[in-house]
């Protein structure tokens, strides 16, 4: 009986220690990440001007340019990590990426699964299809194939939109991709009888790729403003940004950056 009980006094010890150590392991742990000083950015490495590859290769585009002047303000470095659009705040909430930096809109939906940054930029949702079709305006959508990026806010804001367009078309649905350079493609290709896809990507990849003769409707989907998507928890981490993310585009820097990927 002896034995036994100064075994068992040796296992509840040794269950403590164990315990004493994993809590400051956790400790060290949050404390790290507290003062972690890199953050990975999650990106759709095809859109165009706002993330994408040059020629080269290299990670380019407005969004890479505001990103990096906000991380020298604040002394991060950051890394870019291109994702599955359609599983953005998926990567994020599964810590995978710290941010989600990419022409990303502000939506109900996606307000839900993150919490956004202060908006930096303006945008629309314009619907493009080529010349010599009887396609004017958005009504003229009823019967037609439209395509859109999968998971995107082209696709929310066409579903959102009042007069329920999107009952009209051609079986009813949109036809999505993956990318909207395939979006493009099926529209070139003629598949797709019109797109609707973010101002800021369509007149970009338009004045890369001036053939065929594009048509863009008065009519547009939604207007909407970008903003930087952090996880709910990620109080702190955002509120430091956005004062950064507001220092900047108060000055020339911002407006540096504007420049250089919208000429007009």
């Amino acid at each position: 009986m002896k034995n036994t009980k100064m075994l068992l006094m040796g296992l509840v010890i040794s269950g403590m220690v164990l315990t004493g150590c994993q809590s400051n392991e956790a400790a060290d742990n949050t404390g790290e990440s507290e003062s972690k000083s890199e953050y990975v950015i999650g990106l759709d490495d095809t859109f165009a001007p706002m993330g994408f590859r040059n020629n080269e290769g290299d990670l380019v585009g407005f969004d890479v340019d505001l990103a990096n002047a906000v991380a020298d303000d604040l002394g991060y470095s950051l890394s870019f990590q291109p994702i599955d659009w359609a599983l953005k705040e998926t990567e994020l909430n599964a810590g995978n990426i710290d941010m989600i930096w990419n022409g990303y809109t502000i939506t109900e939906e996606r307000s839900e699964k993150v919490d956004f940054s202060t908006p930096y930029l303006k945008n629309s949702q314009m619907i493009v299809t080529l010349e010599g079709n009887d396609i004017d305006s958005k009504e003229d959508l009823a019967g037609k194939k439209v395509a859109a990026q999968q998971s995107s806010s082209a696709v929310n804001a066409i579903e959102d939109d009042p007069s329920n367009i999107l009952e009209e078309f051609n079986n009813g649905e949109v036809v999505q991709f993956p990318t909207n350079n395939d979006v493009f493609n099926d529209l070139i290709s003629g598949r797709s009888e019109a797109i609707v896809v973010d101002e800021t990507l369509g007149r970009y990849y338009m004045s890369q790729n001036a053939s065929p003769e594009y048509k863009v409707l008065e009519d547009d989907f939604e207007k909407e403003e970008y903003a930087v998507g952090f996880r709910q928890e990620d109080d702190e981490l955002r509120e430091e940004f956005n004062r950064s993310l507001e220092k900047v585009m108060e000055e020339d820097t911002y407006d540096n950056i504007y420049k250089t990927w919208f000429k007009d």
